[in-house]
């Protein structure tokens, strides 16, 4: 059971896309304010879709007998995440950076800030011997890159 989840190939659509990408494309080329809903102190988990891949191609791995005894016949999933979140707040300063966005970040606290915690317990993964290997900024910055390589895909979609 994965956390959220970003990186290159995210979907950026105006209308339908998560949380990070929905930001990066925001933010991108921005001047003055961005607007974000809530207070910015929710905390949320995210996980690099590479780091992913590899925990999945990790659990297939493993000996079965190593698999049985870190599950249960009816709770056979394993969380696959970071083990750390971040407030939504630190979430936009990070993209600020890594966007280069200078303006203002302002927080309308009439909209709902959503549930205040998302954070997976992946002990059992990580007693199994994996870990996630991208950090948020590295994994932003990636995310970024590959948004401005292919961002003409998405230009006249705004109101699709």
């Amino acid at each position: 059971m994965p956390t959220n989840l970003y990186g290159p190939h995210d979907n950026f659509h105006p209308q339908n896309a998560h949380v990070i990408p929905a930001l990066l494309r925001r933010f991108h080329g921005a001047e003055g304010e961005i607007v974000i809903w809530g207070s910015g102190a929710p905390m949320r988990e995210f996980l690099h879709v590479d780091d992913m891949a590899a925990a999945s191609i990790f659990v297939m791995g493993l000996p079965v007998a190593d698999y049985k005894a870190a599950t249960e016949p009816m709770l056979s999933h394993i969380n696959v995440g970071t083990g750390k979140d971040c407030s939504i707040r630190e979430l936009a300063e990070t993209i600020a950076e890594v966007t280069g966005f200078r303006g203002k970040l302002v927080f309308d606290t009439s909209k709902p800030d959503g549930t205040l915690r998302k954070l997976l317990d992946c002990s059992k993964l990580n007693g199994l011997g994996w870990q996630a290997d991208i950090g948020l900024g590295e994994g932003l910055q990636q995310a970024y890159e590959w948004f401005v390589k292919h961002q003409d895909a998405y230009r006249g979609i705004e109101h699709e």
